[in-house]
C-alpha cells in the first residue's frame, strides 16, 4: 500500500478505504472531545493509569498531562482527516512528521476497536475472524475485525514505507 518516494510516502486508496479511514479518524476524534469519559474502556486504554497502585499520584499525573495528550491525539486523527484525498479516492502524501502523526492515529485507533471487539494479546486475529465469518458473514463484527485487519496492514505498510 504505502510505498516510499523520495522523502515521501505514498499511497493510493479507493472510494471505500477513504470512507473508512475517515469514519475510524472521526470516531476517534469523537471519542476524545465529545464522548470523553473516563469510565469508558476505550478511554482507559488509550490514557492508561501512569501508576495503577497508586491512585492519587495517578491522578496527579493525569492532572497534568492529560489535556496536552489529548489535543495531541485530536491533531494525529485530524492529520489522517486532511491528508485524505476527496471522497472518490486518490492519493496521499506524507512527510516524516505526517506518517509519523498517522502511524499514531492508526495505533490509537486499533486500541480503541481491540477494546471495543474484546481482542487481547495473544488472540489470532485470522481464526477470530473465521469464527466471525462461520457463525454469520453479514455481522458487525466480521467487518469490524476486517477493519482492524486493514488498519493493521496499513500501520505496517507506513512503518515499513518510513523506514525504508
Amino acid at each position: 500500500m504505502f510505498r516510499r518516494q523520495g522523502e515521501y510516502c505514498v499511497a493510493t486508496f479507493a472510494t471505500d478505504e477513504v470512507r473508512v479511514l475517515r469514519k475510524v479518524a472521526g470516531e476517534v476524534v469523537g471519542l476524545l472531545t465529545d464522548g470523553f469519559d473516563h469510565d469508558d474502556p476505550v478511554v482507559g486504554r488509550l490514557f492508561p493509569d501512569a501508576y495503577p497502585d497508586e491512585p492519587t499520584e495517578s491522578a496527579e499525573f493525569r492532572l497534568y498531562t492529560e489535556g496536552d495528550l489529548k489535543t495531541a491525539k485530536i491533531d494525529q486523527a485530524g492529520a489522517v482527516l486532511a491528508a485524505l484525498p476527496d471522497a472518490s479516492g486518490g492519493e496521499v502524501r506524507l512527510d516524516g512528521e505526517a506518517a509519523e502523526a498517522w502511524l499514531r492515529a492508526l495505533n490509537d485507533a486499533r486500541l480503541a476497536m481491540g477494546v471495543r471487539l474484546d481482542l487481547k494479546d495473544g488472540t489470532d486475529l485470522g481464526e477470530e475472524l473465521d469464527d466471525a465469518v462461520l457463525q454469520d458473514p453479514t455481522s458487525s463484527r466480521v467487518f469490524q475485525l476486517s477493519v482492524y485487519a486493514y488498519l493493521g496492514y496499513l500501520q505496517e505498510s507506513l512503518l515499513n514505507a518510513l523506514v525504508d
